[in-house]
């Protein structure tokens, strides 16, 4: 048999299992030199390899027949919301029911667990748990505002021009009911608290990190998605605000910094001030903040309003 110099496509290029590589013709010799590392039972990867999350869940999944990749690993593969500590992470997590033996891949955080068969999709050939499923999983380890988060963007009504969907990932209902078929899980007191703090209308992490910020200081909660004209689908809206106290809160992250959309946002920001409405712009700095200074200037306003509309006098008592 003639001597193989390098690896075939796509096996130099990506972790690989023995099965793909019996497939292209590679013996078992070929896969004990130095260029060659084995990370685990019927797993290999080119030594060279630098780490991609996707080429090593998809070759994890491939060699762990009956077991899905879930957990953190799951959420960045879906790219959902993680927090910062968490949205570069590199471990790769996988889940297997217990009729099958307990997960001891070196570098491999396992699970085993109780799922259902709704709760796992196959994915561009990856077996992963759903976008639901791996939400409820992460309860365990995320901060309580961070779940909230993450299931802000679950159940978000999604803009069909922009993301070719019309329908949410689920809905509050189909979250308490996962819940409901897990009462033993681990982080399952943490995900109840976020259903119960989950709004429909966040379109970003940081607006649903605002909202909690405004709430944990006793201030009223706003309303989300505020248009100007309640009713017109081509109206201007607030990300939060208070139609009564005609206060508009505003959240503009880093897609904001394009010339075309500064533009737009001067639009929309004029509109409601046209109307006698205050605009309140914050961003990245007032995230970083965790919303501190944000939060005394919503105070301010609601304050000042109560002034200029008395007949909402006690709509923000705890101003």
């Amino acid at each position: 048999m003639r001597k193989h110099d390098s690896l075939p496509l796509p096996l130099a290029a990506a972790p690989f299992t023995f099965g793909s590589a019996l497939a292209a013709g590679v013996p078992l010799s070929r896969l004990r030199r130095k260029d060659v590392i084995n990370v685990g039972r019927g797993l290999y990867r080119p030594a060279g390899w630098d780490f991609d999350l996707e080429g090593a869940a998809r070759a994890l999944s491939a060699a762990s027949p009956g077991a899905w990749i879930s957990h953190v690993t799951a959420a960045r593969l879906r790219c959902q919301v993680l927090p910062p500590w968490l949205a570069d992470s590199s471990e790769l997590h996988l889940s297997k029911p217990r009729s099958l033996p307990s997960v001891r891949r070196k570098g491999i955080f396992g699970h085993t667990v109780l799922a259902l068969e709704d709760e796992i999709e196959l994915v561009d050939g990856i077996r992963l748990s759903t976008r639901s499923r791996t939400w409820l999983d992460v309860a365990r380890i995320l901060p309580l505002q961070d779940l909230v988060s993450m299931g802000d963007q679950l159940i978000r009504i999604p803009r069909m021009d922009f993301e070719g969907r019309a329908q949410p990932y689920n809905t509050l209902a189909g979250l308490r009911a996962l819940v409901d078929r897990h009462p033993n899980l681990q982080g399952i007191v943490r995900a109840r608290e976020a259903l119960e703090l989950m709004r429909v209308g966040a379109d970003s992490a940081p607006e649903t990190l605002l909202r909690l910020a405004i709430a944990s200081v006793g201030l009223p909660e706003p309303e989300l998605q505020v248009p100007l004209r309640a009713g017109d689908a081509r109206s201007p809206s607030a990300d939060l605000g208070y139609r009564h106290r005609r206060l508009a809160i505003q959240y503009d992250g880093g897609h904001h910094l394009g010339e075309a959309q500064i533009f737009s946002d001067r639009r929309r920001d004029k509109a409601f001030e046209s109307a006698g409405w205050t605009v309140l712009v914050f961003d990245k700095d007032d995230l970083a903040d965790e919303f501190r200074r944000a939060v005394q200037g919503i105070k301010r306003a609601l304050r000042n309003g109560s002034l200029d509309h008395p007949q909402a006098s006690g709509f923000a008592s705890g101003a």
